[in-house]
């Protein structure tokens, strides 16, 4: 059995970086890892990429109202790429036996060049990798 943390790792890499280079995707990944370790998160994979806010008594997440839009956006989150799910559990296992150094400084946050979300001008920008933009939260 693919222990949990593998497959919601998997999952977030699929949905959020699946058509970017793969050092893009690894990026992603790490910010996933770094807020596992910061207080200001939940301190598991699974919870960190689930986090949302969640309708009273429900276990489905408010739509748009997730940390991964993926997760939140109506869409059925089943992978249909059976070939990009693959390489992405395979990614996610070797990423979390720690075989990639880091990649984007201690990044919690990161977006798509293609939007401007308001939250960035409170972080500090750290790296560009593929269509997304990495930061952290300012010292």
């Amino acid at each position: 059995m693919i222990e949990a943390a593998v497959i919601c790792l998997a999952l977030n890499i699929y949905h959020e970086a699946r058509n970017q280079p793969v050092v893009g995707q690894i990026a992603v990944s790490e910010v996933v890892l770094n807020r596992v370790t910061d207080d200001r998160y939940p301190n598991t994979v699974c919870k960190v990429v689930r986090q949302a806010e969640y309708s009273r008594g429900s276990r489905h997440p408010v739509r748009w109202r997730c940390q991964f839009s993926w997760f939140c956006d109506g869409k059925s989150d089943r992978p249909e790429d059976v070939d990009a799910y693959r390489w992405a559990l395979s990614l996610s296992k070797r990423i979390l036996n720690g075989e990639f150094a880091p990649l984007v400084e201690g990044a919690t946050h990161y977006h798509t060049v293609f939007v401007n979300p308001e939250w960035n001008i409170k972080k500090e920008k750290v790296a560009k990798i593929g269509d997304h933009i990495f930061y952290r939260w300012k010292k």
